[in-house]
């Protein structure tokens, strides 16, 4: 059980290679056989765990909305809660990955287990101090 900020992604920030606000990025639902390994680069190194496209989930996951940097002695990047609506399915973890970058990986966030959701809406909320904080 382990979430974490993919290395690709913190160098690649580092090196200018990312506009956050401007890029497009995915938040994609993963089954519990998923592990956050922090040299994995693209999608393509995590996609095999991805959860079934089934129950009112689509594969590759969802587009990120209202996408914001925010700095205040730390520099958060953060985006709109994602909800997938009249859902019926088990995740363990979500990955965010960057379209506009080759699919490259952000960010992988653990559960610590299964939630489920049954004819409803399956909700992720992010934290109120965003999605990744650098400091």
């Amino acid at each position: 059980m382990a979430s974490g900020v993919y290395n690709c992604f913190k160098g690649g920030a580092m090196a200018g290679q990312y506009s956050l606000v401007m890029d497009s990025s995915n938040c994609a639902l993963m089954n519990s056989t998923h592990a956050f390994t922090a040299t994995h680069t693209i999608w393509a190194n995590v996609s095999a765990n991805e959860m079934a496209a089934a129950g009112g989930y689509l594969a590759a996951g969802i587009r990120l909305t209202s996408l914001a940097i925010i700095n205040s002695g730390t520099s958060t990047w953060d985006a709109a809660d994602v909800a997938w609506t009249s859902s019926t399915f088990s995740a363990a973890h979500a990955v965010i990955y960057d379209l506009t970058t080759g699919n490259s990986l952000v960010c992988s966030i653990d559960f610590g287990g299964q939630k489920a959701v049954s004819a409803g809406t399956f909700t992720l909320q992010w934290s109120n101090t965003g999605i990744v904080t650098l400091s």
